[in-house]
Order: structure tokens, then sequence, then C-alpha cells
């Protein structure tokens, strides 16, 4: 048998691993100031920067984003780096996340924005792609939500498969889909999204910032509401 890459073997322990990879910026979010202790500050001194300030400039916020689900100017950002094989980002999708819809998206509150972070190969990757391209023609959600269906794991993420997961979604040109698919800017989406997690220390899915802090693994419903609630006190004038 031969020997499994270190990436899976990284990714398998999922929510727990989730958990050790989010900690340090999780630490450096929530207490900035312990990273300076001792130090004091001086004219020649390099300005202080607050780690969960830049976290929360992630969010893009942008009005075009056809990857995301909420009012662009919603006082809470929930930002998602997920891969369409991951188990605990499918628990995610069909138990917790329409809920958070109903609760918070549609009144205003919350805007979701996914980023694409394929850790599990090539069909992960084709996955990732694939759902960009369903978002350039409007059908990202019914993409996401065929795509983590119960049984959708099972059967792969072959390149006929995709193509029926869209038909399957309501992409009304599956040509333009298929060029999408394969084109250059595809690909462009998917290196921005992973560079972006990778740079802030997401090695496992799923991995969430609420507000700009960190969550890591499918929790349950409540440890979403719970930093839901925080984030939304914390963006009050």
């Amino acid at each position: 048998m031969s020997r499994p890459s270190r990436k899976p073997l990284l990714i398998s322990a999922g929510v727990a691993l989730a958990a050790v990879t989010l900690g340090l910026v999780s630490w450096q979010a929530t207490a900035p100031e312990e990273r300076h202790r001792g130090t004091t500050a001086s004219s020649g001194s390099a300005p202080r920067t607050d780690p969960a300030a830049e976290l929360a400039a992630l969010a893009r916020r942008d009005p075009g984003d056809k990857l995301a689900l909420g009012r662009a100017d919603a006082p809470v950002v929930l930002i998602e780096y997920a891969d369409f094989q991951c188990g605990y980002c499918g628990t995610f999708a069909r138990d917790t996340e329409p809920e958070l819809v109903k609760r918070y998206v549609e009144d205003g509150t919350l805007r979701i924005e996914w980023r694409n972070f394929p850790i599990f190969g090539a069909e992960s990757e084709a996955a990732a792609r694939a759902a960009w391209a369903a978002g350039q023609q409007d059908r990202f959600t019914a993409f996401h939500t065929a795509a983590y269906a119960a049984d959708a794991k099972a059967k792969g993420f072959g390149e006929e498969r995709l193509t029926e997961l869209a038909r399957e979604a309501g992409v009304p040109d599956l040509e333009r889909f298929r060029r999408d698919m394969a084109g250059e800017q595809a690909a462009a989406a998917l290196r921005k999204d992973r560079e972006e997690g990778y740079r802030i220390g997401v090695q496992s899915t799923p991995s969430f910032l609420v507000g700009g802090r960190p969550l890591a693994g499918a929790q349950p419903l409540e440890a979403f509401t719970a930093a839901i609630a925080r984030a939304e006190a914390a963006a009050r004038p």
C-alpha cells in the first residue's frame, strides 16, 4: 500500500485539526495586546496592528460577488473556507447554514461569503471551479446545495457529474458553464481564495471567520449564533 500524502493526513482530523490550525490566528485576533506585552510605545516604534481588524478586512463586501449571499452592507460577514469533498463542510451546509440564512441573512444581519479552499485533490479543485462557473450564471447557491446533498460526495466530482450537478442547479447555458469551468478566470479566482486562506493559517475545512473572529469546524448552531451576536454587538456604533 502506498504511503498517504501529508496533506490528507493533516486534513483527516477534521474539526480537531481545524481548532489547532486556527489556534494561533484566534489568539492573534483576540489578544493582540499580549503579543506586545513588555514593549513600550516610542516615536521610533513600528505601529501596532490589530489582527482582528485585519481579519475582518478580508470581507470583500462586493455587491457583484456571485459566490456571496446577503446584503453587502450587512453588519456581520461570515467567511467560509470549504471543500466540496469535505464531510464536515457538508454537515454545515445541510444542517446549520440554512438556519443561519433564515435567521440572519433574510433580515439583513448577516452576509455569507464563500471561499473555495479545495484540499482533497483534483476532484475538489474541479468542483471548486464548477461552483465558480455556476456562479457566473447566478446559480452558485443552487449548485452549492446540489453538491452538498447527502449522497453527492459518494458520486464523485468528475466532469460529467459536475455537468449533471449544474443541470440540477438550473444553470441555463451548460456550454458556457463548461468553458468557464475550464477557463483561466476560474483558476485565478480559485488561487485567490486559496492563497487568502493559507495566508491566515487555514489548513483544514470548514474554517470560518465571523466578523473577523476565527471559528473552526462544523460546530453546533449555537456556536454560530453566539459568534454572530458578538460580531453584531461589536459592529454597533
